[in-house]
């Protein structure tokens, strides 16, 4: 295992983070700013609107106080006096709507003042407040118009206009004053951005190259860096990852190592005796019999060894089609002793049964399969004159085998290794097995969701458990 960074530049993942980020801080920043922009300006209307009826509330008492006496000389001095011609426009009309005074004197060009916006509601006893653009100009004027009375009778109408032009310059010094602002957001907001996406996208994208090492053969490599946060648990399953794919990978070199071997020997003793029979040995009949046997029985176990691959390697792949029937434990056991009885008769070993009458779900031909590899083992490792143990029984919610022998036993240190594919405890190979029996076993069983062990006493025998779901 060795330790593994590699080199990090900006990428896609980095850039579509900053602009994600930037995009929502432009975005809020914004809302923000229109919001107090449009707050801005309807508290300056607002107040301009106030201070504009405060004044013609006040100017329409004078000017009643006037207009009951019917002195227009002080109508004419109160509207000179309030209005001035850049910024304020005062116009006072009777109750026919005719212009009595004015501070604009441009105001002598109109002739229809009921088009003039808010005197006509006036005059109809309805003050009217708004926004217009201004008689003589373009520019935008807030003004007011409201009914002249005294104890109930109308004696004219006040209008009062103001220009906007200041609160315009107001505003739009408010206004680059809020841009400035929200500029120097959006540029901190940017600087945070590119920090905080470049600690994002860092570690993804070391993990996306850690992956493509992985992809490209580079097992065991181990990543290195450490974030406090998800990322952690991520980083730490593609270590376990690559630590399993690295040993998957020695289980790959050792497998193909060990079919290699165990191809080559009966190839090579197949090849031998026909050389032997070609050189002469044909013409001496038990000399050519004996020879005929050996290729017979090297090419028998050159075909069970490729059977129990192909079996094997359809159990791993998980490509077997499994039966689902009621398959009684008892009567498989029958079945393995009865297939057994002539080999063990022939060694002295006799067997002892002890099974329940159990009934599990599963394929039955394979569960056979399953426990003969088994019996198979024990009878192989067994002593002439010995006994094999069968006992079955209940246990929870499982049924419980169990397969005893009273041979030498299995090493401790072999113990951990036994269901490995090829893996035996004769380190010569001379036994009748391939190593593969146990192996296939196994996966029987954990294709039918049950566990397989094997404990072992000392020249006391190996003892093999398995155990199945009811």
């Amino acid at each position: 295992m060795k330790g593994w960074l590699p080199r990090v530049k900006l990428n896609t993942i980095h850039a579509k983070l900053l602009a994600t980020y930037l995009l929502l801080t432009t975005l809020g920043t914004s809302l923000m700013a229109s919001y107090i922009l449009w707050s801005f300006y309807a508290y300056f209307m607002q107040t301009r609107q106030v201070d504009l009826e405060n004044w013609t509330t006040a100017l329409s008492e004078s000017a009643a106080d006037a207009l009951q006496v019917k002195n227009l000389q002080r109508v004419e001095v109160l509207v000179k006096r309030y209005g001035a011609p850049q910024t304020i426009t005062l116009r006072i009309f009777n109750q026919q709507g005719r212009l009595l005074a004015t501070s604009d004197p441009r105001d002598k060009q109109v002739t229809d003042w009921y088009k003039v916006p808010g005197v006509w509601e006036a005059l109809q006893n309805r003050p009217v407040q708004g926004i217009t653009k201004g008689l003589f100009s373009t520019e935008d004027r807030l003004y007011i118009a409201r009914p002249i009375s005294r104890d109930g009778q109308l004696l004219g109408v006040l209008r009062m206009s103001i220009t906007l032009e200041q609160v315009q310059r107001q505003f739009t010094k408010v206004i680059w004053s809020v841009l400035g602002t929200l500029a120097m957001i959006i540029l901190i907001c940017a600087l945070i951005s590119t920090r905080l996406a470049r600690s994002l996208s860092k570690p993804i994208e070391v993990m996306r190259n850690f992956a493509i090492r992985l992809g490209s053969g580079h097992f065991g490599d181990i990543l290195l860096f450490h974030e406090n946060n998800e990322l952690d648990q991520l980083a730490a399953e593609l270590n376990r990852m690559s630590e399993r794919l690295a040993s998957l990978d020695q289980e790959r070199r050792v497998f193909l190592a060990n079919v290699s071997h165990e191809l080559r020997t009966p190839i090579s003793n197949v090849q031998v005796t026909i050389d032997a029979l070609k050189s002469g040995a044909y013409e001496e009949p038990q000399l050519r019999d004996r020879f005929f046997q050996t290729i017979s029985n090297e090419i028998k176990r050159l075909s069970q060894l490729i059977h129990d691959l192909l079996d094997l390697g359809r159990l791993e792949a998980g490509v077997t089609q499994l039966e689902q029937q009621m398959v009684s434990i008892r009567g498989l056991i029958h079945r393995a002793v009865n297939a057994t009885e002539p080999r063990m008769q022939a060694l002295g070993i006799s067997v002892q049964v002890n099974v329940v009458d159990l009934a599990i779900e599963g394929d039955p031909e394979r569960l056979l399969q399953a426990i003969l590899n088994v019996l198979d083992n024990a009878i192989k490792h067994s002593a002439p004159n010995s006994q094999v143990f069968i006992s079955g029984y209940k246990q929870g919610k499982q049924a419980v085998l169990e397969i005893r022998d009273q041979g030498q036993g299995i090493h401790e240190s072999d113990l951990p290794h036994i269901f490995e594919q090829f893996y035996t405890t004769d380190p010569s190979r001379k036994g009748n097995g391939n190593g593969l029996g146990l192996a296939i076993a196994k996966r029987i069983v954990e294709a039918h969701q049950g566990t397989i062990t094997a404990s072992s006493v000392a020249n006391q025998g190996a003892t093999f458990t398995i155990c199945l779901p009811l």
